[in-house]
């Protein structure tokens, strides 16, 4: 019988709604935030060097919190000198949030936006259906891994766009993580299909370890309150565990004995810590610092 299971992302509404979820019940952006103010100066140190114009790309840039962060400290080292931010990000409702907040942000004069409403994979099949190969001081992959097709030939495209003196930075869940414990063990339950596939800073490594690139990994805790998961009929522990699961009402359509296992498991030390009454499930990050 086939099953009824489907994957999140054939339904962009939900998974927007319960991305934004996630954003709100976990420190998600908190701990990249703390990142960025702390540890990014130095990762962006000489990207710049002698350049009267910096170009940064920004792949799967979102509704843009982080990136206008990271705009922030490049002008904070850069005073003044021109910045191209070049935006793919296939959701048009995220582009548009991301417009929005750019016209809420002041101090970016000297920023100029480009937003490309396409995959990372459209992106580089336009430029080399155009014989384009435009290279870059920065460029940013954050928590986006997931949705290509093909991790490490996606590296290596983005990689080979890098000028002298740039970096690329990615920034996935940890392999220390929950989802790691979660995915690993029930990845073949889950209704994956092309449009999403696990990977962990676990996988990354191996990838570069093979390709002999260099780079830096820092590691960001982080957890996401999944109490109301627990909570039978709870709207947002639905979608948390549509988010968790990348299945569409998973509550309503997985197997019952599939439901418990994985409500089981999401309780379990290795994925969650219970403290003062809530069910923190470990969202931990690396950031993948990748030299040229």
């Amino acid at each position: 019988m086939a099953s009824p299971m489907r994957s999140l992302l054939t339904d962009p509404s939900r998974y927007i709604q319960s991305f934004r979820l996630f954003l709100t019940n976990s420190t998600e952006h908190q701990c990249m935030r703390e990142f960025m103010e702390g540890q990014l100066p130095a990762v962006i140190a000489s990207i710049g060097n002698g350049k009267s114009t910096i170009n940064i790309l920004s792949v799967g840039g979102g509704a843009g919190e982080i990136d206008l962060l990271i705009l922030s400290k490049v002008q904070a080292r850069y005073p003044g000198v021109t910045i191209r931010n070049d935006v793919i990000e296939p959701s048009a409702d995220q582009i548009f949030k991301y417009k929005e907040r750019v016209a809420e942000t002041s101090n970016l004069e000297n920023v100029k936006f480009t937003w490309h409403e396409e995959t990372a994979y459209e992106y580089e099949s336009r430029m080399n259906s155009e014989k384009k190969s435009k290279k870059w001081d920065f460029i940013h992959m954050i928590q986006m891994l997931y949705y290509v097709k093909d991790v490490p030939a996606t590296i290596q495209y983005f990689h080979g766009l890098l000028e002298a003196q740039a970096k690329l930075l990615i920034i996935l869940v940890s392999g220390t993580s929950g989802w790691e414990m979660l995915w690993k063990k029930y990845r073949s339950s889950f209704p994956l299909n092309d449009l999403c596939l696990y990977v962990s800073s676990a996988d990354i490594k191996r990838i570069l370890d093979s390709a002999g690139l260099k780079y830096q990994l820092h590691e960001l805790p982080s957890h996401m309150d999944i109490t109301s998961c627990f909570i039978e009929g709870n709207k947002d522990g639905e979608l948390l565990l549509d988010f968790l699961t990348e299945t569409c009402e998973f509550s309503k359509t997985a197997p019952p004995e599939l439901k418990r296992q994985v409500m089981e498991e999401l309780r379990k030390p290795e994925c969650s810590e219970e403290r003062d009454g809530k069910v923190l499930f470990n969202n931990n990050l690396s950031v993948i610092v990748i030299e040229p």
